[in-house]
C-alpha cells in the first residue's frame, strides 16, 4: 500500500502542495484528478524521487521512502506527461538502452526488452525507428520502458493526452492488463470519463490539498442515494401527485418534463414504487437519477473542506 501523509511544496510563493494526503491500495488503479495547478504532477514527482518535498511522507508498505532515491526508483515507475525520444534508435535498441541504465545487457536486456514490447502491442515495431512511431506508439513504448525494471507501482501523468478514441481503448486493455499481473497504478487524467470506467477508486485535489477519495463505487452510490427518482406515470399526472405528496418517506416531489422527480427519505425506493403500484398508479419507468465522475468532479472542486 501508498501512503502519503500530509506533502508540502513550496514554490516561490506558490504553495503547489498543502498538506497533500493519499492512501492508495495494492492493485489499485488510482484516478488522480483536479484542476490545473492543483498539485497532481508535483505529487508524482515527489513520489517518483524526481523533486524534494518540503515536509512530509511516502509510505511503502509502512516505511517512509521520501528522501530515499535508490529505494523509490525500484519501486516506481514514472511516466511524464511530455517525454522526448532519441533519434536514429530503433524500438528495440531505444529498450535496450534503458535497460543498460538498469544494469542489464546482452541477452537478458534483449529478451527483457521483447516481452515488454509484446506487453504493449508493439511487437510489430521492434525494428522501426523510434522517430517515425505515431503518438500513440510512443506512449506505449514510454510505459514499456517504464516497466524495465519490475516496479510493483507505475506513476503516469496523463498518459491519455492527445491520443485518439481507438488508441485511448488499446492503452485501457494494457492498463488493465498491468492490474492483472499485480501493479499498482496512480493515474492523473483530464479525461473524467475514461478514468471513471477504467479505476476502482479516485482522489480529487484541489489547491494543493485532498478533498474527497475512495472507492469509485462506494463514493457514486453515496452520492446517487441523495438523487431524486424519476417516475413516468400512465395517464394523468394529478392523481399520482397528490398520492404521492401524502406519503411520509417522501421530501419533495414535482413534475419534470412530463415525470414525477421524488426526493425520498433514505433507500425507501422499493417501498414506494409497491405503495404506487398497490393503489392502481400505471407506473411505465422508475429509476433513481444517476451522476457521473464529472458531476462530482464540478460539485468537489473548489470547496475548502477535506473529505475522506
Amino acid at each position: 500500500m501508498i501512503k502519503i501523509e500530509n506533502l508540502k511544496k513550496r514554490f516561490g510563493r506558490f504553495q503547489a502542495l498543502d498538506g497533500l494526503s493519499l492512501e492508495i491500495n495494492d492493485g489499485d488503479i488510482f484516478g488522480f484528478v483536479g484542476p490545473n495547478g492543483a498539485g497532481k504532477t508535483t505529487t508524482m514527482r515527489i513520489c517518483a524521487g524526481l523533486l524534494k518535498a518540503d515536509s512530509g511522507a511516502v509510505y511503502i508498505d509502512d516505511v517512509n521512502v521520501l528522501g530515499k532515491q535508490n529505494e523509490i526508483k525500484q519501486y516506481f515507475g514514472y511516466m511524464p506527461d511530455f517525454f522526448g525520444v532519441y533519434d536514429n534508435l530503433k524500438v528495440i535498441e531505444y529498450m535496450e538502452f534503458f535497460a543498460a541504465a538498469y544494469g542489464m545487457y546482452g541477452k537478458d536486456a534483449y529478451n527483457l526488452s521483447c516481452e515488454l514490447i509484446e506487453l504493449v502491442n508493439l511487437g510489430d515495431k521492434k525494428d522501426f525507428m523510434v522517430d517515425t512511431l505515431s503518438r500513440g506508439m510512443k506512449q506505449r513504448l514510454c510505459l514499456a520502458r517504464c516497466l524495465i525494471h519490475n516496479p510493483s507501482l507505475l506513476v503516469l501523468d496523463e498518459p491519455a493526452s492527445g491520443l485518439d478514441p481507438k488508441t485511448r481503448v488499446e492503452l485501457k486493455e494494457i492498463l488493465k492488463n498491468l492490474q492483472q499481473m499485480g501493479k499498482t497504478i496512480l493515474i492523473s487524467s483530464h479525461i473524467l470519463t475514461e478514468l471513471a470506467e477504467m479505476c476502482n477508486a479516485i482522489g480529487i485535489v484541489d489547491k494543493g490539498k485532498t478533498v474527497l477519495q475512495g472507492n469509485i463505487d462506494t463514493i457514486m452510490n453515496d452520492i446517487n442515494s441523495a438523487n431524486p427518482i424519476i417516475v413516468g406515470v400512465e395517464g394523468e399526472l394529478d392523481n399520482a401527485l397528490r398520492f404521492i405528496k401524502e406519503q411520509v418517506e417522501v421530501k419533495d416531489v414535482f413534475v419534470e418534463d412530463g415525470k414525477l422527480s421524488i426526493k425520498i427519505n433514505g433507500q425507501e425506493d422499493a417501498q414506494l414504487l409497491r405503495k404506487l403500484i398497490m393503489n392502481d398508479i400505471s407506473v411505465t419507468s422508475f429509476i433513481r437519477k444517476q451522476s457521473n465522475l464529472e458531476t462530482l468532479f464540478m460539485n468537489t472542486v473548489g470547496k475548502s473542506e477535506v473529505v475522506e
